[in-house]
């Protein structure tokens, strides 16, 4: 059965990463305009997303909550598998990460956006 899933796209390898949990800070720029977020699909692509309209196609490799967001602190580098760290981001604190095992293809887009797909 078909449902909808909020979803972000995610540049290879951090959607792995999160799927393995690994990686449970993710960092933006922008914050998301309510929360918590449930079953937020983590879709990852191959390229950044860079202006308005950029859409590609990528796989849904978790599902996650996001409970909360801060202003990112330079001691998470790790816990974002970031390679440095600068100000005036967001992290947003991931938690309940399931990965999805089942190959999914779907869309990435900028900002948070809809899909449709069967409820892994």
């Amino acid at each position: 059965m078909k449902r909808n899933f909020h979803a972000l796209s995610i540049v290879a390898p951090a959607g792995q990463r999160i799927a393995q949990g690994l990686k449970t800070l993710e960092v933006r720029s922008w914050q998301p305009e309510q929360l918590p977020l449930t079953d937020l699909v983590i879709v990852e692509n191959k390229n950044y997303l860079n202006k308005e309209g950029d859409e590609e196609f990528g796989l849904a490799v978790a599902l996650v909550n996001v409970e909360s967001v801060h202003p990112w602190r330079e001691y998470e580098v790790e816990a974002a598998c970031a390679n440095y760290w600068a100000a005036g981001y967001y992290a947003w604190q991931l938690s309940d990460i399931r990965p999805i095992s089942e190959e999914m293809i779907v869309p990435a887009k900028r900002h948070i956006y809809l899909i449709e797909m069967d409820h892994p």
